[in-house]
């Protein structure tokens, strides 16, 4: 018997759904023989256009430019150097773009490009950008089309698949709903590609700690997600307060289907509201410059009463950072506890720790804050 528990919001509340991100993955349209499926770039491209005729707004994320370019350079599995990453990306994306754009032409749509990389989100004036381009293209009836910048993106600025990025991208446009349409019909008891599929997990709660003990198969030779993947989007998109639908792009009619609230993969549902702009940014940052051990103190009033974090409950410091960077808190088991932006550099934090403000200027010189993290900057992790 499962224990995850199924939320209250039904499918019909989807049909509602303003702003819409769309994420399509390697598996569905690509072959190791033929390149790019343009049959199914066309059929979804028609069913995103049906969309937005009905006073929609989507954002399409599409993988598909390594594993494009993988074929195009007669490569059968997805190599590990990233400068051969790098060179399949630049290939694949002409090939990629070419397909949006014509299939979008051929409706008389307009399509456009946009190319990031992790640095774009954690850069608060390039996320701010980022968010601008999109709301204006959404605006003048272009359907923005996102994929990670391989071309350029190193190891350290890598998002690490478009499930994150597709998630990154509803926080950032303040989307109502995310949609991973991949090779399976959405999340099961047990992964049906390893075996006979348990029942299929028609809802959830995106932060339900139950999801993360299914088992998962965790990637094709093309691809780099899988349901885990799937399970961090999905919380990174509740954060900023959107449901996630986990369904097949196989499928005929997958995308309109869930639009229209038929029972169509898994619903995973956000618990919280949608956060302020500045905690989107916060929450959207999966690369951080420190880490900060807590007390069990510490963690249970950060996790219960919505605390700022204190440096007498820090235990220990890692990493180098500066005033201003992110950090992530955790547990004594290395569990996140919460992220935010930090008020003292690594070296001070480290001088500090354990230790209440009122000693900060006779050991600091100086009071800048007396709080390490304020309750502002900070976004504390579901349990």
């Amino acid at each position: 018997m499962s224990l995850i528990e199924k939320p209250e919001i039904m499918r019909s509340s989807l049909r509602t759904a303003k702003r819409i991100v769309i994420k399509v993955g390697s598996s569905l349209l690509t072959d190791l023989e033929l390149g790019l499926n343009r049959g199914r770039i066309a059929d979804y491209s028609s069913q995103i256009v049906e969309l937005i005729d009905n006073d929609r707004e989507v954002v399409l994320v599409s993988s598909g430019a390594i594993a494009e370019g993988c074929v195009r350079l007669g490569w059968s599995e997805r190599p590990e150097e990233i400068a051969k990453l790098q060179a399949a990306a630049a290939v694949g994306q002409m090939g990629l773009t070419q397909a949006y754009e014509t299939a979008l032409g051929q409706m008389d749509r307009k399509s456009a490009i946009v190319m990031l990389t992790h640095e774009d989100i954690a850069d608060r004036q390039r996320y701010l950008n980022a968010k601008s381009t999109l709301v204006e293209l959404m605006s003048l009836g272009v359907i923005p089309v996102i994929n990670e910048n391989d071309s350029v993106a190193t190891e350290e600025i890598r998002f690490g698949d478009n499930d994150t990025l597709a998630a990154m991208v509803s926080s950032l446009i303040e989307a109502d709903l995310l949609i991973l349409l991949t090779d399976v019909d959405g999340l099961f008891e047990s992964d049906p590609r390893l075996g006979a599929p348990g029942e299929l997990i028609d809802s959830a709660f995106a932060a339900d700690a139950q999801l993360e003990n299914l088992p998962s198969k965790s990637k094709n030779k093309m691809g780099r997600g899988g349901m885990v993947s799937k399970i961090k989007a999905s919380r990174i998109a509740a954060a900023g307060g959107a449901h996630t639908v986990i369904a097949s792009g196989r499928a005929k009619d997958s995308i309109r289907n869930i639009l229209h609230g038929q029972q169509v993969g898994t619903l995973l549902a956000a618990t919280t509201d949608p956060l302020t702009a500045r905690k989107r940014w916060i929450a959207n940052q999966v690369h951080f410059k420190g880490v900060l051990v807590l007390d069990n103190g510490a963690v249970l009033k950060l996790r219960s009463r919505g605390s700022s974090l204190l440096s007498v409950g820090v235990k220990s410091v890692e990493g180098d950072f500066l005033r201003g960077d992110i950090v992530k808190c955790v547990d004594d088991d290395g569990a996140l506890v919460a992220q935010g932006v930090i008020n003292y550099s690594s070296d001070d934090a480290r001088t500090i720790k354990g230790m209440v403000s009122e000693r900060f200027v006779d050991i600091l010189g100086y009071l800048g804050e007396e709080e390490l993290v304020h309750r502002d900057n900070l976004i504390v992790a579901p349990v």
